[in-house]
């Protein structure tokens, strides 16, 4: 069979029926190229043999655990495919274990350090003289994203239309397409108000459906130029830049309200999250929080010195 074909047939019902975002297909498709490379390009007609001995090459690589699951995974994806649609009579991937995997914590950063850099943005946001408008841009960006949780490719991303209605929630479209509704604070509204203001008196910009526009060939801010801003403003708020990133405020949004109380179900589906087992590496939050919850209430509990 023509593996090259097949992949690119593969990653079409992947956009088209399952919905897929382009950094998914783009992960699919690296992981598929490679396995068709290494197996000489015969890939759809490989066996469990053969796809073991790849996999084994990839440990032998140097690559982690986490990378060897998701080479798995977009092959299981794929001979699913192939199965379904009657191309083989057998998936040679259902046999293979998947390699465990080591759950890390996530990067987080403290209540503190989250208000300090809030802070220096909404600072240089009011400041005259400077590039005005990347600073209050980069002040709307913050706020909503510690005040949503959102994937940094939705908040670049984001449509116009949010930013022009009084709403305490608007809803997102995030990973396969699905709708959430997510919760915005007076002050991201209020930064997005600001900003949207600044944005409408450039005529380049003025037209474009996206809340944050750029000459770029999407359209709107790439996650690049985002992820360098926010770690200059850490810097110059005093936090070590190489501790913070789109990323880790999504993970900071996320605990900090675990933190306060959340139920670990609401987070689930404010972060966007297909199953709770992936929300669950937050669970160490949930813990702390117990613990000081007996040590603070229980009578048995020892007294503080």
């Amino acid at each position: 069979m023509n593996s090259a074909a097949l992949i690119e047939a593969f990653l079409e019902m992947m956009s088209v029926e399952r919905g897929a975002s382009d950094n998914t297909l783009s992960s699919y498709r690296r992981d598929l190229e490679d396995a068709s490379d290494t197996l000489g390009g015969k890939l759809a007609d490989a066996d469990s043999a053969s796809i073991r001995s790849y996999l084994e090459g990839i440990t032998a690589r140097g690559f982690a655990a986490s990378s060897q699951a998701r080479r798995l995974s977009s092959l299981r994806q794929f001979f699913k495919f192939l199965y379904a649609e009657n191309l083989r009579p057998d998936d040679p991937t259902g046999t293979l274990d998947s390699p465990k995997r080591e759950r890390s914590l996530p990067k987080t950063m403290s209540e503190a350090e989250t208000g300090q850099l809030l802070d220096r943005a909404a600072l240089e946001a009011a400041e005259d003289g400077g590039d005005k408008g990347r600073a209050m841009r980069l002040h709307a960006l913050v706020e909503v994203l510690y005040a949503t949780g959102l994937r940094v490719s939705e908040l670049v991303s984001l449509p116009v239309t949010v930013a022009l209605r009084d709403d305490r929630f608007f809803v997102v479209r995030g990973k396969g397409n699905k709708e959430r509704m997510v919760p915005l604070s007076p002050k991201a509204r209020q930064a997005m108000q600001a900003w949207l203001e600044l944005r409408g008196r450039n005529a380049a910009f003025a037209q474009s459906p996206f809340l944050f526009p750029a000459n770029s060939e999407s359209g709107y801010l790439t996650r690049q130029v985002f992820a360098r801003d926010l770690k200059d403003l850490a810097a110059r708020a005093g936090i070590p830049a190489a501790k913070v990133s789109p990323h880790v405020l999504r993970h900071a949004f996320a605990s900090h309200l675990l933190q306060n109380g959340a139920d670990l179900r609401a987070v689930q589906q404010l972060l966007g999250h297909a199953d709770i087992s992936t929300t669950q590496i937050y669970t160490h939050v949930l813990e702390e929080r117990l613990v000081r919850l007996v040590n603070d209430h229980h009578p048995l509990a020892d007294p503080s010195p």
